[in-house]
């Protein structure tokens, strides 16, 4: 999905690249926000309608306790994407769909001494070993938003974007390194604390997605 999604990207800025001497509606811009940190590219077809595609990364790093347990926590931002944007005549006012190629992971790592509870049963820290998950969303999101476009000097631009990207459902997977990891009543267990675990991460599913980026308008 990464590569399809690049792909556009190239395929946009090439039908971008021949229209920029004869209609000066070309922009390259960075922008930030609750996808991360990235780089967008805008052309503009005609005075109502624009393209744009580009990608975000970044990771947040942070310790956290998900089904009663501590871990240590990576949320790894990683997107691409191509909307279609409808603008108003007179407005900064504009409407945004688009599908993006979605990355986005949830990688956990215990950090449990002593005892887990893992499926309402204890176990020893030591036989459990660490606790690993990582989190995966689906490959391809649409998303629907709006967002202003603001001129600040000439040809540069102030974009901001408000809308949901919708992930769908999670993919929890969960592992264990320690002697019980084959034992079949802690695969049990682990299977209840996956399952856990899948029902507090499902509010991700639907991400809010907000970023101000800074374009500049070329030729």
């Amino acid at each position: 999905m990464k590569q399809f999604s690049a792909s556009a990207l190239c395929a946009l800025l090439l039908l971008a690249a021949p229209a920029t001497e004869a209609d000066q509606n070309f922009g390259l811009g960075v922008k930030a926000g609750t996808l991360g940190v990235g780089v967008e590219a805008t052309w503009r077809a005609l005075p109502w309608v624009d393209f744009r595609a580009g990608f975000n990364r970044y990771d947040y790093d942070d310790s956290d306790t998900q089904a009663g347990i501590p871990y240590d926590a990576t949320l790894a931002l990683d997107t691409y994407y191509a909307t279609a944007n409808l603008r108003f005549p007179l407005s900064p006012f504009r409407l945004t769909g688009g599908l993006y190629s979605n990355g986005n992971e949830l990688q956990l790592t215990s950090t449990a001494e002593g005892t887990y509870e893992i499926g309402g049963v204890d176990f020893n820290a030591a036989d459990v070993g660490t606790l690993s998950s990582v989190t995966s969303f689906s490959g391809t999101a649409p998303y629907l938003g709006v967002g202003y476009d603001f001129t600040v000097l000439g040809r540069v631009g102030l974009n901001l974007d408000l809308g949901v990207l919708w992930q769908g459902d999670p993919e929890v997977a969960m592992t264990a390194d320690g002697v019980l990891a084959a034992d079949p009543l802690f695969q049990s267990a682990l299977e209840a604390e996956r399952q856990e675990l899948d029902d507090e991460i499902s509010d991700y599913k639907a991400w809010p997605v907000i970023s101000l980026g800074f374009v500049v308008n070329f030729l």
